[in-house]
């Protein structure tokens, strides 16, 4: 069995081994008291389970031994599953030289997996048994409580998500004996690496978050976040920010951008290859962007209504006043999205036509299918939430970014857990990691409204379930013409929730698809060549329905956008510097508000 461990290892001496060894032994004593001292000091009457996942679990167990014919079935599939497994790592181990077909072959999903990237996993018959039966048992566990009939809907998707991230935790990637390559870098390095590791993981926990990327290589307004501009209005929930031309002509007609509060407005503005500010910019289109305030308690009381208030309809009567010009386009990403659909409802009611044209990034409306966040709201956590939310004033952004991470946990946790902790790698500087790691705080009024209102009783899709500063909104009301980009592997708003926007927006309206996810599928510049969008002129009631009647173009969509939006900004004319004499400039681009962390 000696030939079966990883080959090419060069063993460090004896003595500098025992020396990390006693290193790693006095770092963990120190990071256990730790830990021990911060739960006594936590509230006792804590509640322990405050997402009632005990509750969904405890009634899965129930309903799924209530029917031992099918519990039989699940555990005689599981047996003959390991009984080919067995037989075909035995002709790996004692006939290598014999080309065996993998059971993995058939799954190209699995094959893909990058937490088997390492050619050990493959090509190694030890640990290709410890992968192969790792995947085999956890398809079988999900695949059991998948199966498990009559359990409530909210129980339903507890049971589903809490048993991937169950499983996900189990992979033997995570783990120091079962992963290759962490034993190879341990014996080559004499355990120095998990030394280094538990440094990493004593320093994420005085931080009370995984680093994710080196946070010393960014600078905002520096090497991110560096269209030049200038913030011309500020308020106590936003500044504008108007960025300066760098064409002969702009159009007409301004660009105003909302970006979402739950994060910050940079994800437009990252490095200069990505930023879709400056390309926009480039285009000819004079650029305004919202960037809101990272909120404390003192602005707890802010509603959501205060957001549409302070935020679009404030920064209108700005644009107007730094151009002269009334009429505006606007984008508005994700909650941004939700927020400028609001708005536009709102105006519409107030006889208000001054935004003349909406584009929505991967934004729902319709929360009736919101996907896996569904898991995170219901009656009982909305309680719990909203209380810990009325004793600070606001939800930590730290709570937000765990939420969001648990999403694609094997991406945004795992992996950093291997790489940080097992390997004692200091993460890559990453422009887009930098930014998921720049949280942003909730005000408890507003995120709780936002999240009854639309999330659990979806009371934006009605007409006149909502109020806005004493008006009823009915999304029917907005006429003008809307173009919907979505994401077709968003795991935050699911595509096919985003499309009901086509059937609630009244107006001319164009919907686009993107390959790639809820970041990737946006931020896309031409320049880099990737991925695809599908585009169909019609909006049938049916998202499955358009997607087959849909045709596929290679790259960005973001040109395609600009045709669309180029046709509805008017004129050329000479181009605008930010402010003017009744808006003078306060701050250079990215401005103050930004940069509260």
């Amino acid at each position: 069995m000696a030939d079966q461990h990883p080959e090419g290892i060069n063993m460090p001496e004896p003595t500098e081994i025992a020396e990390t060894m006693a290193a790693i032994s006095e770092k963990s004593q120190e990071m256990v008291q730790s830990f021990l001292k911060k739960q006594s000091e936590q509230s006792l009457d804590k509640d322990p389970d405050p997402m009632r996942i005990g509750q969904a679990f405890w009634e899965m167990s129930q309903r799924f031994w209530a029917d031992p014919d099918k519990a039989i079935k699940l555990q005689t599939e599981l047996w003959q599953g390991y009984s080919n497994l067995w037989q075909e790592s035995a002709h790996k181990f004692f006939s290598p030289q014999e080309n065996v077909p993998d059971r993995e072959s058939s799954s190209p999903a699995k094959s893909k997996d990058r937490r088997f990237k390492d050619d050990a996993w493959e090509d190694n018959p030890f640990f290709n048994f410890i992968k192969q039966s790792y995947l085999l048992t956890a398809d079988s566990i999900h695949k059991s409580v998948k199966e498990v009939e009559g359990l409530d809907e909210s129980h339903a998707l507890k049971v589903d998500f809490y048993t991937k991230q169950f499983l996900d935790a189990l992979s033997p990637s995570n783990f120091l004996m079962t992963n290759p390559q962490i034993l190879k870098a341990t014996a080559e390095s004499g355990g120095k690496n998990l030394l280094q590791g538990l440094e990493n993981l004593i320093a994420d926990l005085e931080k009370g978050r995984i680093k994710m990327t080196d946070e010393d290589a960014f600078t905002l307004g520096e090497n991110i976040a560096t269209s030049p501009g200038e913030v011309i209005y500020q308020n106590k929930l936003m500044q504008l920010i108007q960025y300066a031309p760098t064409t002969k002509q702009v159009h007409t007609r301004p660009l105003m951008i909302i970006p979402p509060w739950i994060n910050k407005f940079y994800i437009l503005d990252l490095k200069e290859k990505n930023s879709f500010v400056k390309w926009a910019v480039a285009q000819g289109f004079t650029v305004f962007m919202i960037s809101w305030i990272n909120p404390n308690a003192e602005l707890a009381e802010k509603s959501f209504e205060d957001y549409m208030i302070n935020g679009p309809l404030a920064a209108l009567d700005a644009v107007e006043q730094a151009t002269g010009i009334k009429e505006v386009n606007a984008i508005g990403y994700c909650l941004g999205g939700t927020l400028l659909a609001s708005t536009l409802a709102y105006m519409a009611e107030k006889k208000d036509n001054r935004i003349k044209s909406g584009t929505f990034f991967v934004t729902m409306t319709d929360f009736e299918e919101a996907g896996e966040l569904r898991v995170f709201i219901d009656e009982d956590q909305m309680v719990g939430l909203e209380k810990r939310m009325s004793d600070q004033g606001y939800l930590d952004g730290s709570e937000m970014g765990t939420t969001f991470n648990m999403l694609r946990s094997n991406d945004l946790i795992w992996s950093f857990v291997v790489n940080n902790y097992l390997l004692g790698k200091t993460p890559f500087p990453f422009d887009l990691l930098y930014w998921n790691s720049d949280t942003t705080r909730m005000p408890a009024k507003m995120h709780s409204f936002y999240l009854r209102n639309m999330y659990l009783d979806n009371k934006l899709a009605k007409p006149g379930a909502i109020e806005l500063n004493g008006v009823p909104i009915d999304l029917g009301n907005i006429k003008v013409p809307t173009f919907m980009i979505s994401a077709k592997e968003d795991h935050i708003a699911p595509w096919k929730s985003t499309y009901a926007n086509t059937q609630h927006f009244s107006g001319q309206k164009e919907f686009v698809l993107a390959a790639s996810g809820h970041i990737a599928g946006i931020i896309n510049p031409p320049s880099a060549g990737k991925y695809s969008h599908w585009i169909n002129k019609e909006t049938p009631e049916n998202p499955d329905e358009w997607l087959e009647n849909a045709v596929e173009h290679q790259g960005s969509w973001w040109s395609h956008w600009a045709q669309w939006a180029k046709k509805k900004s008017g004129k050329l004319v000479p181009p605008r510097a930010p402010g003017s004499d009744a808006l003078k400039p306060i701050e250079p681009a990215p401005g103050s508000y930004v940069k509260i962390r």
